[in-house]
């Protein structure tokens, strides 16, 4: 080990970024904050009529491309990676940012292999195999770099407990992304590591309807939780009823935050933790009575 260099900073305007689930919803938000900041974007993204659209939409801010990627496939990421480095020549900044549940929720035990399977394949290999794929090559180039890997408060702080797979899923991307941190840290590169966790309100994401994507053989094979995935306006709607506040989310608003904060090298990325940082004291004074720690409250 190295130990710590001089860190350098990094230039959005020559940089060359790579989004994974970037053509929608929080990764789209990103995407168009990092082309008003100058840099060349890559969409990966599983839907290519999806990346079709976004790129054509957000040409006018920058240069935008897409290349359709499976991250749950070694060698779809590394054929991304190859894609890339092939046509930019480099790769400063990797937004981990694809993420799905595991379809509706319900109590763990309700929860089917295949639902683990789908879920951690996206959320924690996906951005593990990214990780793998791309991170040697940015710290082989010597270049000024920075990896983020967006996470949940649902499971990277407090679990929800009706989604147990999918806040088990994002403590992982949590614990993963610290470690990784760490390394790069003392193995004296010029990359840093930060974890993302989206706030400001209820996101307008494709995460809702994620099952879309969800391939055959990962499919439910028996009664699964009993309950359906919700799009985002049922989301908002049963919230609402509950009598709720529900604030929207502004995407782009957010997404400009994130890059931001990237130039910044902020380790955690969050737009407000008021809330979140009681309930942290809270659970680790629980944990400190050898006691069961709140959870992040939910209707239903």
């Amino acid at each position: 080990m190295t130990g710590p260099v001089n860190l350098l900073p990094i230039n959005i305007a020559d940089s060359v970024a790579v989004v994974t689930g970037g053509a929608s919803g929080i990764g789209k938000g990103i995407v168009g904050a990092l082309l008003r900041a100058g840099a060349t974007v890559v969409i990966a993204d599983i839907e290519q009529r999806a990346i079709d659209e976004t790129t054509a939409e957000l040409t006018s801010l920058g240069p935008v491309s897409g290349h359709r990627t499976d991250i749950t496939d070694e060698a779809s990421v590394k054929a991304l990676a190859d894609h890339v480095y092939a046509t930019h020549g480099k790769v400063n900044l990797l937004y981990n940012n694809a993420g799905v549940t595991s379809g509706g929720g319900g109590k763990p035990w309700q929860q089917e292999p295949n639902d683990w399977r789908w879920c951690f394949g996206v959320n924690v290999f996906g951005t593990a195999f990214c990780v793998s794929e791309f991170v040697p090559r940015m710290i082989e180039s010597g270049v000024p770099g920075h990896v983020v890997n967006t996470s949940s408060g649902d499971g990277g702080f407090a679990p929800v407990p009706t989604a147990s797979v999918y806040a088990s899923s994002k403590a992982a991307v949590s614990c993963f992304t610290e470690a990784l941190h760490h390394n790069l840290v003392s193995e004296g590169t010029q990359l840093r590591a930060s974890v993302f966790y989206p706030a400001g309100g209820l996101q307008r994401t494709g995460l809702f309807t994620a099952q879309r994507n969800r391939p055959e053989h990962l499919e439910r094979v028996g009664e699964g939780t009993g309950r359906k995935s919700m799009t985002f306006d049922e989301m908002k709607s049963m919230l609402e009823k509950a009598g709720r506040d529900v604030k929207e989310a502004d995407l782009d608003a957010q997404g400009d935050f994130v890059v931001e904060a990237t130039i910044d090298r902020r380790y955690i990325i969050t737009m407000d933790l008021r809330e979140t940082v009681d309930l942290l004291h809270r659970r680790a004074d629980a944990i400190g009575e050898f006691e069961v720690p709140p959870h992040h409250g939910w209707p239903g």
